[in-house]
């Protein structure tokens, strides 16, 4: 009832003061609102609580709680979301791409805040994942929630969606133009002007709502100190290679470990063992706890060695050629660490391991320039483009890396070797693999149609509202002279022929009985049986209209009868698919 009240009071305003457009506008407000707010609380609550467990921490000393820690926090999650959420919350991202795909970009209602504690729990114990894509779910679940409690259409829905994604973005980077872009490289919503308009209002507004609360405190903020030398751009060339070849390796590294985390099918036996394989990791590299943000900063800000600290490594980080050969190490158990967190129970993404390998390959490719060649580069600028790099390789969106990096830095300076080296990795994985690590999933089991807007639109028709029932049914045993009487009647040229039982024997076209049907001498001594043909295929009633497109496309027919279980229904025509596709593609596009 209270939300009946307040429903009709909210449309009563909207029809009397705002209209449909600026309402959505005044929605997107909100979202950016609400994605401001939960980039920050997140951010703040794994901030804290990475805080407590690890202040008491000394830098020379090894600290045997690492083996511990991780275990616990994937036990803690495992345990929220089989009792409280009772539902699968991980890979963000790709989740946010399915329900754009296969579930009218609706998104469940608990993804609002079970992805929020769930990876608050994963990270803050030191799992090897990142915040980005849970805050980008949540805010993504308000806008396709708020959508839905307004009753809105398809495109409508998705666009909120994209909003909330947007505003998530902005709060966590405080980079409103890289969020924009995420949400039309990433998501793959249209480029039309009145979309553009809800994305910035709800990116800007989400970046907003960080600087108010967070002032000019960010994850990492970094003004540039060394300007871009043309004489380095080769070395960006090379960087830009080494990143697409890291990001192929993050990809099928993560696609091969989840492969054979499957095979284990009970889920305290992945969680242990997972968790296990975790701690041993971060013991040994402490580096691999948590997000990462602290190595970025520490490679930043010159502080390299101090990536040693609490390991083995430590007595020998004053030697550039051992911490080189740590740093590789950390690169290559990252990939592990980050994979078996998710694989074991853990909730998190990519985003930030991605951009925590593409940092320490910038330096690991500038550092080891400087070591073997007379030309000396800014180590700091190529940790940065670096980050791009890879996210513009495993993401396959060198758009958003480009300009989160260049908001990252607060200005352009980097801007040729952003593109550069961006592009150069882009192009590097794409040559192997098609598909992002967002969408392969998806792919792989035909689910992806957000980046296909016929596939899209085909989604919306609904079979069983295109079947046609008006065709005049005859029997396998009726006689030419009664198939004729039928004829006379009918408006269609094609007659199903159906046995007991309601069972499709098969069909009869006008045209193959058109030369007889004036033979008298044939109207009682011929069969239906004897005349009817084999239909070219059939279609199931719950059958994907992708898929019925598909055996149109096969046969060439443009008229297929529906059967379930061989069971009569009705027929199809292609004609009538595609007049209720242009309908709903003018729907879809329509600004």
């Amino acid at each position: 009832m209270k939300k009946s009240i307040f429903y009709r009071r909210v449309v009563t305003f909207r029809d009397k003061h705002l209209g449909p457009r600026r309402f959505i506008i005044a929605l997107s407000f909100v979202i950016g609102i609400f994605g401001g707010l939960v980039a920050v609380l997140l951010k703040n609550l794994v901030a804290f609580v990475e805080e407590f467990l690890l202040t008491a921490f000394k830098a020379d000393q090894i600290n045997f709680f690492y083996f511990a820690l991780p275990l616990a926090g994937i036990f803690l999650t495992v345990l929220f979301v089989k009792f409280f959420v009772k539902d699968n919350i991980s890979h963000g991202v790709t989740r946010i791409l399915y329900a754009m795909s296969r579930n009218n970009a609706i998104l469940k209602a608990h993804n609002m805040y079970s992805s929020m504690i769930a990876s608050t729990l994963t990270v803050g114990f030191g799992g090897s994942v990142g915040l980005e894509a849970p805050i980008v779910l949540t805010g993504s679940a308000f806008g396709s929630r708020i959508s839905k409690f307004f009753h809105m259409n398809y495109r409508t829905t998705m666009l909120m969606l994209g909003c909330g994604a947007s505003a998530a973005i902005a709060g966590i980077f405080k980079a409103p133009i890289a969020a924009l872009i995420f949400a039309l490289e990433v998501l793959m919503l249209d480029l039309t002007m009145w979309s553009l308009i809800p994305l910035m209002i709800s990116a800007v507004t989400g970046a907003t709502v960080a600087y108010f609360l967070l002032g000019k405190s960010v994850i990492f903020f970094f003004t540039l100190q060394d300007p871009f030398v043309l004489n380095n751009l080769p070395f960006y060339i090379i960087l830009g290679i080494v990143c697409g070849l890291v990001s192929l390796y993050f990809t099928r590294g993560v696609k091969y470990i989840e492969r054979r985390s499957s095979k284990l099918k009970n889920p305290y036996e992945k969680l242990v063992i997972g968790g296990m394989v975790l701690g041993l990791l971060i013991f040994l590299f402490p580096p691999l706890y948590g997000e990462g943000y602290f190595t970025l900063k520490a490679l930043l800000t010159g502080h390299a060695v101090d990536l040693t600290n609490n390991s083995f490594f430590y007595q020998l980080s004053d030697n550039s050629w051992m911490l080189l050969l740590y740093l590789c190490l950390v690169l290559f158990f990252k990939v592990i660490a980050m994979s078996v967190t998710t694989a074991s129970g853990g909730v998190g993404g990519i985003f930030a391991p991605a951009l925590f390998m593409g940092g320490i390959v910038g330096f690991i490719v500038s550092r080891t320039t400087n070591l073997t060649s007379f030309v000396t580069v800014s180590e700091k600028n190529f940790t940065l483009v670096g980050m791009a790099g890879l996210m513009a390789g495993v993401m396959h969106a060198p758009l958003t890396a480009i300009f989160l990096i260049a908001e990252i830095t607060g200005g352009y300076g980097l801007f040729i070797p952003l593109i550069v080296t961006s592009a150069i990795s882009y192009m590097t994985i794409i040559y192997f693999e098609p598909h992002s690590i967002y969408t392969e999933r998806l792919a792989r089991k035909g689910d992806l149609i957000t980046h296909h807007k016929d596939k899209a639109v085909l989604t919306l028709l609904n079979l069983k509202s295109v079947i046609e029932k008006d065709l005049k049914i005859v029997k396998p045993d009726a006689t030419l002279g009664d198939l004729v009487k039928i004829i006379s009647k009918s408006k269609r040229n094609i007659f199903p022929v159906v046995g007991e039982e309601g069972i499709l024997e098969g069909i009869i076209l006008l045209d193959d009985v058109r030369s007889i049907i004036f033979n008298h001498e044939l109207y009682d001594t011929t069969l239906v049986a004897d005349l009817m043909i084999t239909p070219p295929a059939t279609v199931s009633s719950t059958e994907g209209m992708e898929s019925v497109m598909k055996k149109f496309e096969e046969s060439g027919a443009w008229n297929l009868p529906v059967t379930d279980d061989r069971v009569y229904v009705g027929f199809i025509s292609k004609a009538r698919i595609f007049n209720m596709y242009r309908k709903l593609l003018v729907q879809f596009s329509d600004e």
